[in-house]
């Protein structure tokens, strides 16, 4: 696909999305009863938030340059209109606090301040994010955020910010929900709309009381550009599936497609894992100097669509075959369902799925190759071997299919 087809087409599926009707989304039926968010920032995140961050690919080493190429880089590649909005500054920004107690960013590295900052990502019609810690210190121990909570709240509603992502380090003695409901509060004393990314890493059962105070939990510890690490963490996060719905969600790591040595099928099936769980898709890799391959993956407009689907169901995995085949399926808006046929082995091999296993009553449905764009036809699911979806899948490879029912 050319880059202005592209950019046109992606433009196009993020109007519909944003257009859609809150009526049009659903709570998965086994979730647990949480009330509705208590908060201006209510209305966010209605589906898993989109954008970049700066700690997998560049750790502390970044400037105010780095993030206004990156932000013009979202805009150039045709990220921004795919869906990626939110620029989002990790720590190592702060370096102290003044007279005052205001948080003071670092003045080699962002001489002209983070509010210039945010105002130059706002102006490229992108959304600005920022990290702190419940802990005193950060865990690069820059100074975090304990006891400055409305503060700092007050300080980034000044400068613009969009989302906060919240670290888990150094709180020893804290108790998590507590600390985590002061930044609620506190972005809601600011009176400015932010999404609050909580990271404590789910080693306090953010399951229980996270989907009462943020948009996003994180339920693993840090992921590492390694497929072990990829399937380790799509792993531990498939298990709190029924937990996701709009504005609430759970958050396996920031992507690492594009890092590292991963392969382009590597790549391929560990961003199809997050689209499928309907994980928030925070691009961690360098965007001003990626390979037109990994920009294709990160913009399928398809592939994005799952994972914006405004049902807001995470994906599971439906079924495991034992020789490194695993079904995984995500019900869609309307009846569709998506499904992915994982390779997790070191050898190519064939994968199949029968409607049953997915949710879908015997009959026919239209079949469409998510990765190609392909449209396979109107396959009929009788319970015998022959009619099953079918696919040669290559070693750690995934295929993607939408299957939407089609009645005679």
């Amino acid at each position: 696909m050319t880059l202005s087809k592209r950019r046109a087409t992606s433009a196009l599926l993020l109007a519909q999305v944003l257009l859609l009707p809150a009526c049009a989304r659903e709570t998965s039926p086994s979730a647990p009863e949480i009330p509705p968010l208590a908060s201006i920032s209510a209305h966010l995140a209605l589906t898993p938030p989109m954008g970049f961050n700066t700690w997998n690919r560049f750790g502390c080493d970044i400037d105010e340059t780095l993030l206004r190429e990156t932000a013009d880089a979202l805009v150039e590649t045709g990220m921004r209109d795919a869906g990626y909005r939110y620029v989002v500054v990790d720590d190592c920004w702060q370096t102290s606090r003044d007279a005052d107690g205001r948080i003071v960013a670092d003045p080699e590295r962002f001489p002209s301040g983070m509010k210039a900052l945010a105002d130059y990502v706002h102006s490229q019609g992108l959304l600005f994010g920022l990290y702190t810690d419940v802990g005193p210190m950060t865990c690069q121990d820059r100074p975090g955020s304990l006891g400055y909570e409305e503060i700092d709240a007050a300080t980034y509603a000044e400068w613009g910010v969009d989302y906060v992502k919240v670290d888990w380090c150094h709180s020893e003695g804290l108790d998590a929900a507590v600390s985590y409901r002061k930044f609620r509060d506190a972005f809601d004393g600011a009176g400015r709309p932010m999404v609050l990314s909580i990271c404590e890493w789910g080693r306090n059962a953010p399951f229980e009381w996270a989907r009462e105070i943020g948009h996003l939990w994180r339920t693993t510890a840090d992921i590492q550009p390694t497929w072990e690490s990829i399937l380790w963490t799509a792993d531990a996060n498939e298990r709190h599936h029924e937990l996701a719905e709009p504005g609430r969600w759970n958050d396996p790591d920031m992507l690492q497609v594009g890092n590292g040595d991963l392969t382009l099928s590597e790549n391929r099936a560990h961003f199809t894992l997050w689209a499928l769980m309907a994980a928030p898709l925070m691009a961690g890799n360098d965007l001003r100097a990626m390979s037109e391959e990994i920009l294709d993956l990160l913009t399928n407009t398809d592939v994005l669509a799952v994972n914006q689907d405004p049902l807001g169901r995470q994906g599971r995995i439906v079924l495991d075959r034992g020789y490194g085949l695993q079904v995984w399926a995500k019900p869609l808006e309307g009846g569709a369902v998506a499904v992915a046929l994982l390779n997790r082995s070191g050898d190519a091999i064939e994968g199949y799925a029968r409607w049953s296993d997915v949710g879908l009553a015997a009959g026919a449905a239209n079949v469409q190759d998510l990765w190609t764009g392909e449209s396979l036809g109107r396959h009929v699911d009788d319970g015998r071997y022959e009619t099953r979806l079918r696919a040669e899948i290559g070693a750690h490879d995934v295929r993607l299919f939408r299957l939407t029912p089609a009645p005679d």
